[in-house]
């Protein structure tokens, strides 16, 4: 969406806040940002001020990074609507009938991607889409 520039990707977040407060129009895009960060109260706060676009986020010291933890929301959303990887549109309603609110089973599916990065990184190659997929499918067990 806008490289490798953390603050550019920060600021445009703190951007579509205000435009949502300001009931300003949103483009589809800014629209599901603007979800994603109306369902997250908790981080409501870091839109308040500029200050929080530098903050690092550690967790070794037990801190979560809420840019990137929306991040993955949004990722999910795409891959849903996309059907990328190929499957996972279907598997996504029997997800939720299963952990209940959407949120929460994003929470659940989260915990799939975030691996799936992990272990790409880590092998220095792509992520896996099988491998992903069969991690979603292992929630329904």
């Amino acid at each position: 969406m806008f490289g490798q520039n953390r603050q550019q990707l920060r600021q445009y977040y703190h951007d579509i806040w205000q435009k949502k407060q300001a009931n300003q129009p949103l483009s589809a895009l800014e629209t599901i940002i603007a979800q994603v960060i109306d369902q997250h109260p908790e981080y409501h706060v870091i839109f308040t001020n500029d200050s929080h676009l530098e903050q690092e986020y550690f967790v070794e010291n037990g801190q979560s990074n809420p840019y990137l933890h929306m991040g993955l929301h949004i990722s999910l959303h795409e891959q849903i609507s996309t059907d990328r990887p190929r499957g996972i549109r279907a598997l996504y309603p029997q997800l939720q009938a299963k952990f209940g609110t959407a949120h929460d089973t994003e929470h659940e599916m989260m915990e799939c991607l975030t691996e799936s990065l992990w272990l790409a990184q880590r092998h220095n190659q792509a992520p896996s889409e099988a491998d992903y997929l069969q991690a979603l499918q292992r929630l329904l067990g």
